[in-house]
């Protein structure tokens, strides 16, 4: 039997597991600064994976003709206790290549209203 659950509903636990390894390998004075450095090299990633909502806003302009087409699509999620919107760079199999302009709110509220704002 296997439980599947969104990494924004785990994310907590997640974050906990990581900090919980690298201490065990690196010490404990320096795990939480190690964990969010993996989290900032792969921001776009994590929080497209936490997403809880999202919306296309359209397509991605490029200077190159020739590269793959991108969308612009918001999101609504919340990764490592705190809730956020972003703009995220995504291609036609729904795999990210980049984020514009994330925002951390302190409740869910105030995220969903900035989320409702983004055009």
């Amino acid at each position: 039997m296997s439980v599947m659950e969104q990494v924004s509903v785990a994310s907590d636990r997640v974050m906990a597991a990581l900090i919980a390894g690298l201490e065990l390998e690196f010490g404990r004075g320096v795990a939480e600064g190690l964990a969010q450095r993996f989290i900032d090299a792969e921001d776009s990633d994590f929080c497209w994976d936490a997403r809880l909502q999202e919306r296309w806003l359209g397509a991605y302009a490029m200077l190159d003709e020739d590269e793959i087409e991108l969308d612009r699509v918001a999101i609504l999620g919340r990764l490592d206790g705190r809730w956020f919107v972003a703009i995220c760079i995504v291609d036609g199999d729904a795999m990210p290549h980049g984020m514009m302009g994330r925002r951390t709110f302190m409740t869910r509220k105030a995220a969903e209203e900035a989320f409702a704002m983004i055009a």
